[in-house]
């Protein structure tokens, strides 16, 4: 909940007029903007990917039965644990210099983190491998930043439009709306990762199960304009291959 707390804390300054915009890690923006809030810039991404940082093994795959990697994302734990069933996944809380200062204390043998959260900090030299798509694949927006603002700002929305990165957008656009049809949080071990070529999207999403070991993925393409129903068709396909009964699943345990 940290994650929302501090969204909606900058909310209340745009609402109050303390602030005239947000920017945020569009990975951690809820998929339901509250009332009165729109996103009015995507920024062009980053890295999308997970980083893979050790200070004793140089690949995910050289990781010896039994050791431990630490990561705070169901999403990562859930793909790790069906292709590393060997390797002991453990939670990893904090931000980056606490997660790292865990890593080098030799509580972790490994830590997983967003690529491009370590390289905006200037920390790339502690990545040691990064992971593709097929050993992990991403959050939704996740290496886009956005900015937010009080919808009522059209003057802003005016000033901020040429900072939107159009293919960005629209990969983020149909990644979001998957997640967004799925009930994604980061409750949720929910992947959606969108690239383009010539005008042509290409979606892929994952819906995983941490203690089940169970893994659905599901892909499609669409023209760059049909974004939004892009990622509603993948969710569909998701959701007819048993994504909804694997969500309520892992959320019923959390309860539990």
């Amino acid at each position: 909940g940290g994650k929302g707390l501090f969204i909606k804390e900058l909310e209340q300054a745009l609402q109050d007029g303390r602030a005239d915009l947000a920017v945020h890690s569009i990975k951690d923006v809820p998929m339901e903007l509250p009332e009165g809030f729109a996103l009015a810039a995507i920024g062009e991404r980053a890295s999308p990917f997970d980083a893979f940082v050790s200070n004793q093994y140089a690949r995910l795959e050289e990781m010896p039965e039994g050791a431990i990697v630490g990561t705070s994302s169901l999403r990562r734990e859930a793909q790790l644990r069906a292709k590393f069933p060997h390797l002991t996944i453990q939670p990893l809380r904090g931000n980056v210099q606490t997660r790292l200062s865990k890593l080098d204390n030799g509580d972790y043998d490994a830590v997983i983190l967003a690529a491009a959260g370590l390289q905006r900090l200037g920390l790339d030299s502690r990545i040691r491998e990064i992971l593709s798509p097929a050993d992990s694949l991403p959050a939704a927006g996740q290496g886009a930043l956005g900015i937010e603002i009080a919808a009522r700002r059209t003057d802003l929305a005016d000033i901020l439009r040429p900072l939107n990165h159009e293919e960005t957008a629209a990969c983020v656009t149909a990644e979001r709306a998957l997640a967004r049809a799925l009930g994604g949080s980061c409750q949720v071990p929910l992947a959606a990762y969108c690239t383009e070529q010539d005008g042509l999207l290409t979606l892929h999403g994952l819906v995983g199960h941490p203690d089940s070991f169970v893994i659905l993925r599901e892909e499609a393409q669409a023209p760059r304009e049909y974004a939004d129903a892009l990622g509603r068709a993948v969710a569909k396909k998701l959701a007819e291959n048993g994504a909804q009964e694997l969500i309520a699943a892992v959320l019923a345990g959390q309860a539990t």
